[in-house]
């Protein structure tokens, strides 16, 4: 045991919380220093002795347990408002080739569905546009700020990419439908082909300034991820192998699906992926009723970096529901701490913001939160305290303002 001394300027000292740090590890009686927006002691209580007169605020957070943000990635959320309402509707851009529309700027603090969301402990997202092949750039945005300048973590993180679907899925909503195969395919693969290939050479000869294609010249200096968004193994494999030898290194994988009968590519070129949500019904009838339960867990065991999303319908409002997705993995095989860092510090790495966030360690962003229960259980979860970069976040929303006043009715 030893003495801990800290000059006390502008440092709160959180006492005796279950500490979950986002990178596997749990500290059952934990002591977290916060200074100047940025954790600076992050220790187990049982081994330092504190003088609590060094700081300027002790919260006794004793029973209850302290999480690294939860990072939502590939959601429309900040940039919809009301699905139903076209107006509010501002990530799908007209054409099919888009690398330089940007989802930053159109980025909405005072959106309604952030308060929402981030009372579920999601203070971090990544705000993806839609449509076309090429959709455009996504940005990392904090869930909280004036503007979206104020908002942003990490300002045009990579390209979204559709790739083509091999196949065609009919069907109503909960009944499997009839797959067939895509005969347009190969055509939709070629053009995406000749487009990534003049990219790369404007990347390396241009003369005349092209905005569009100035866009991707990030994917090929290593500075923006490329994000294909891709379900079957063909697909995987395919467009993995083109952009691999076409001299693109940071590629994610969004979708995901069919992930495992592709395990050996994502294995070869240490690809990550964006898991498409786990609350999702079987590919087809053949399929067990817990595939998607139970595909974090397949995929941890194989060795594959993925994080968890919630893209879908109604997303924007449904990220709240992100933690419960991961709890649902614990449920099909996940370790607790393993799905943690499945919405925080794999999401982080693979976004390209572990340096600042994504888990509770010395020198990162204090951006964390506090529930008096589990936060990956919706029956327990109950978020007391919430903090972006050391600042407290307002945990009231209009849910719970109408909650309120009728409860008594």
């Amino acid at each position: 045991m030893f003495v801990l001394n800290i000059s006390a300027q502008q440092t709160t000292l959180f006492m005796g919380g279950i500490a979950h740090l986002g990178n596997g590890k749990i500290i059952e009686n934990s002591v977290i220093v916060v200074k100047d927006g940025e954790f600076d002691l992050v220790a187990d209580a049982s081994r330092i002795r504190i003088d609590p007169s060094a700081f300027d605020t002790i919260i006794r957070v004793y029973g209850k347990h302290i999480y690294p943000s939860f990072i939502s990635p590939n959601t429309t959320l900040g940039i919809t408002e009301i699905d139903a309402v076209r107006a509010t509707k501002d990530y799908d851009e007209v054409g099919e080739f888009n690398p330089n529309v940007r989802s930053l700027i159109a980025f909405n603090t005072d959106s309604k569905l952030l308060k929402t969301v981030r009372t579920n402990g999601v203070l971090i997202t990544q705000a993806c546009p839609r449509g076309g092949i090429i959709s455009g750039s996504s940005s990392v945005m904090h869930l909280d700020g004036w503007n979206w300048e104020d908002a942003q973590l990490k300002a045009d993180d990579g390209i979204h990419l559709n790739w083509p679907s091999s196949y065609h899925t009919s069907g109503w909503w909960a009944e499997p439908g009839s797959t067939s195969k895509n005969k347009n395919y190969e055509n939709g693969v070629n053009k995406i082909k000749t487009y990534f290939e003049i990219a790369k050479a404007y990347s390396k000869y241009n003369t005349e300034m092209d905005l569009e294609l100035e866009a991707t010249k990030g994917l090929f200096d290593g500075s923006r991820n490329l994000y294909i968004h891709a379900d079957y193994a063909k697909e995987i494999r395919e467009s993995v192998r083109f952009f691999k030898e076409l001299g693109i290194e940071k590629i994610v994988i969004v979708g995901g699906k069919d992930a495992l009968n592709a395990i050996l590519v994502l294995q070869e070129f240490k690809i990550p992926l964006i898991l498409e949500r786990v609350h999702s019904l079987p590919v087809n009838e053949d399929a067990a009723i817990d595939q998607f339960f139970t595909l974090p867990s397949q995929l941890q065991a194989k060795g594959i970096l993925f994080c968890l999303a919630y893209n879908g319908d109604m997303e924007a409002m449904g990220t709240r529901n992100l933690p419960f997705t991961a709890g649902t993995a614990v449920s099909y095989g996940m370790e607790m701490e393993d799905a943690i860092s499945a919405i925080s510090l794999n999401t982080a790495i693979i976004l390209g913001i572990d340096n600042k966030v994504g888990s509770i360690e010395k020198g990162k962003d204090a951006t964390f939160f506090i529930s008096s229960g589990d936060a990956l259980d919706m029956r327990t979860n109950n978020v007391e305290i919430a903090y972006i970069k050391g600042h407290p976040v307002d945990l009231n929303n209009h849910q719970k303002e109408l909650f309120e006043k009728y409860k008594d009715r």
